[in-house]
């Protein structure tokens, strides 16, 4: 048994010494360093696009170091995000400002602001007005609109009726100008043209009557204190500088929310014979830390003069300090006394 085993034995190393020698002798597929080089390609790509991916996945959270993996071409590929800026809503900055006031029962109150070096603008409350004297801004502007397309000066009697009308809220001077501008038709094309859409004038003589919007008001200010408006440079530059020597006893309202005297301003009040509430606007341009602003505040249903005052001070100090961020100050007495006159 040893014999044969060792014979058997002795065959097998034979026949695998032969296929090894012939595997040896075999010449090599062409193909194989080709898909040796391939699969090395795929390994380098898959370690370039690893990197990549990791890079970007830093640039997004920002923590760690970047891989040593990934490739300078792969650092140029991570990604930047920007950060919008947050959106400033200002009526609801005003809304809230508003909210904080204490408004007497019955009483109610509309306000609108432009902030011209921006455009941007905030308002409250909704609804018409009687405006009482502030109309007589929209007559003065409407007679010197008029003049233009006339190619006319204000005669000597006009301007007497003007600087009464505005720096003393002469009535009677605003009746004569009322006339002369063809009253409510006159005032109406004038402000078609002015962009003042929810304004209409007073019946007959009643001027005082006229109904508007603090948005249209906002819009008439835009008129007279802007750049590229209906009026003329020197219709806006005399009518601009009525509004800024208003008699004593009248510089309240928006002015309250000026920095000394920075303001040009009209005021109107009014007590309604048919329920003896009070009708109390002030309209103008404020400078507050070193800003104009142009206000627009109106009320009716006050039970006093002097809290219909004080109302719309407040409500203009709070419109400025939508912008401004200024402190608003509810309980702040009226700015300076009012005239005792029961309507101007």
């Amino acid at each position: 048994m040893e014999s044969s085993e060792s014979s058997g034995a002795r065959r097998v190393r034979r026949g695998r010494s032969a296929r090894t020698a012939r595997r040896r002798a075999r010449p090599v597929s062409p193909g194989r360093p080709l898909l040796c080089a391939a699969l090395a390609s795929v390994a380098v790509v898959g370690a370039t696009a690893a990197g990549t991916v990791y890079v970007k996945a830093q640039a997004h959270t920002g923590k760690g170091a970047l891989s040593s993996s990934a490739t300078p071409s792969a650092s140029r590929e991570a990604s930047v995000e920007t950060v919008a800026e947050p959106t400033v809503d200002h009526d609801v900055l005003l809304a809230e400002a508003m909210q904080s006031m204490g408004v007497e029962d019955g009483a109610e109150v509309s306000v609108a602001v432009l902030d011209p070096a921006s455009g941007d603008s905030a308002s409250y409350g909704e609804g018409a007005f009687v405006t009482a004297s502030i109309v007589k801004v929209d007559i003065l502007a409407t007679l010197l609109l008029q003049a233009q397309d006339a190619d006319r000066h204000l005669t000597a009697a006009e301007k007497t009726y003007a600087t009464a009308m505005i720096e003393n809220s002469d009535n009677a001077s605003a009746s004569a100008l009322w006339r002369i501008i063809g009253e409510s038709d006159g005032l109406d094309g004038a402000n078609e043209r002015f962009g003042l859409r929810e304004t209409e004038g007073g019946d007959g003589l009643l001027w005082g009557l006229t109904r508007t919007t603090a948005a249209d008001q906002l819009t008439l200010l835009q008129q007279v204190f802007g750049d590229d408006t209906e009026l003329s440079e020197a219709s806006r530059t005399y009518l601009r500088g009525l509004m800024g020597q208003i008699a004593a006893d009248q510089q309240w309202g928006v002015s309250a929310a000026a920095d000394g005297s920075g303001w040009a301003l009209k005021n109107g009040w009014l007590p309604r014979s048919t329920t003896g509430l009070w009708v109390i606007n002030s309209i103008g341009r404020v400078t507050a830390d070193g800003h104009d602003y142009l206000v627009a505040v109106l009320s009716h249903g006050n039970s006093t003069k002097a809290k219909g005052i004080s109302l719309v001070e407040t409500a203009a100090r709070a419109a400025v300090s939508v912008f401004a961020g200024e402190t608003v100050s509810a309980s702040r007495p009226p700015s300076l006394s009012a005239s005792q006159s029961p309507s101007g």
